[in-house]
């Protein structure tokens, strides 16, 4: 039986023994916007949670747009353009225009990739492009503590503008429940230290703090905590334009609306098809890192390894495949990795654990230390180093065919089951 993952650009072709019971755990399919330039267009001329953007395009002199990096598919390609002919067609001034790049405290977005990321419509090269800097004291307004006494500080760039658009892709995330709305604010375009405590062990620890969930999730309140403390802070609301795709990365919800409102229901819109139930655990799952952008770095391909978690037995092999093209990640998740490594799980886990503040890039090791108590974790990567495998925490294999053969000896059991988009996909078991 050949499968395909979503693996790099290319993807992968992998082969799964006969006699073996494969479950492929897929989204059910989604129907498919026919005119995307139509249905953005028309969602932003709605109205349904705030007026239409051209109305309130016609109430502001400035606006930012924020726009997730490059490790997110948004269709930004079809999302901008509108956005800035509205803007631009009710007089605000194209030097008054920021398309700002949230990355969070990921790298900055520069030369040929601005261009891979906001696509090839000329009309971006009109206004300001910047890129977000954590690290950048100065960039940064300081609004106070939440409640819960987290520091905010966010992008005065941002904060200042008259007119405040998030555009993001809503899927499901491993940690927030769900991407987009108020995540491509915080951590987007928040500053290292709001970041790293949001980031810290107590909220990865929770239990609530998982794929999917929101109800009980300590994380997705504090965010929204965050942006309530901006609307006031501000006196105006935030407004968000959303996106969910398919399997293969087409159009198939778009709406536009107050940031909160709006991002429930594209939530809502994504949980339909996102989340498949099965009806056992397995001893054998096989993930990816989603491909291309997701599996550019081991540090983003840790999600395909998290939302399996519910689905695997204990002491199960979870194998993943993710290219990892541009290597481990950042220099602070490689310390992170080095740390786990030679401390181990169990002593690693209790380092961090009452830490105020992770060290940058520190929360996606946590994440694969929990895996690790789970389950055996086995990799493919052709983009790895030698000496980067062994910082993975992860066994190399050779194929997945190998792996598979290991695991099949290991258990003495032929129940596969098969995630070819990785974290696109949260497999969730049925419970009476």
């Amino acid at each position: 039986m050949v499968i395909p993952l979503r693996y790099g650009k290319d993807g992968l072709n992998i082969s799964v023994p006969d006699g073996c019971q494969v479950t492929l755990v897929e989204k059910p399919t989604m129907p498919v916007v026919q005119n995307p330039e139509r249905k953005i267009q028309s969602a932003l001329n709605a109205r349904s949670s705030s007026p239409t953007l051209r109305e309130l395009a016609q109430q502001s002199t400035t606006a930012c747009i924020l726009v997730c990096d490059i490790t997110r598919p948004v269709p930004n390609h079809a999302l901008v353009p509108p956005i800035l002919k509205t803007l631009l067609e009710v007089g605000i001034k194209p030097a008054d225009i920021l398309l700002l790049i949230a990355t969070g405290l990921h790298r900055p977005n520069v030369g040929e990739e601005l261009r891979t990321l906001l696509g090839e419509h000329t009309l971006w090269e009109s206004v300001r492009v910047e890129n977000h800097y954590a690290r950048d004291d100065e960039m940064h307004a300081d609004l106070g503590r939440t409640t819960n006494g987290t520091h905010v500080k966010l992008d005065r760039r941002f904060v200042e503008a008259d007119l405040k658009l998030v555009t993001g892709l809503v899927e499901p995330h491993f940690m927030a429940g769900f991407s987009g709305g108020r995540k491509v604010v915080v951590p987007g375009v928040a500053h290292e230290s709001t970041i790293r405590t949001l980031h810290n062990s107590k909220f990865l620890s929770h239990r609530g703090c998982k794929v999917c969930e929101l109800k009980n999730n300590p994380l997705h309140a504090e965010l929204l905590a965050i942006i309530e403390q901006l609307r006031q802070h501000c006196g105006t609301p935030i407004y968000g334009v959303n996106v969910v795709i398919d399997t293969d990365r087409q159009l198939s919800f778009v709406n536009f609306g107050e940031l909160e409102v709006s991002h429930d229901e594209a939530m809502a819109y994504s949980s339909k098809y996102s989340v498949v139930r099965t009806d056992r655990q397995y001893p054998i799952v096989v993930s990816t890192g989603a491909g291309y952008p997701l599996d550019l770095t081991y540090y983003q391909a840790i999600k395909g390894l998290v939302t399996p978690l519910d689905i695997i037995k204990p002491n199960g092999t979870l194998i993943l495949a993710a290219e990892c093209s541009e290597g481990l990640g950042s220099v602070s998740f490689q310390r992170a990795q080095l740390k786990l490594c030679q401390e181990g799980t169990e002593s690693f886990l209790q380092s961090i654990a009452h830490k105020p503040q992770a060290d940058i890039d520190e929360w996606s090791t946590q994440l694969l230390a929990h895996v690790k108590q789970r389950a055996e974790i086995m990799l493919y990567s052709e983009g790895l180093t030698p000496a980067q495998i062994e910082l993975t925490g992860a066994r190399q294999i050779a194929s997945i065919e190998q792996a598979l053969s290991h695991a099949l000896d290991t258990h003495d059991s032929r129940d596969i089951a098969v995630i070819p988009e990785g974290p696109y996909v949260v497999p969730k078991l049925k419970r009476s």
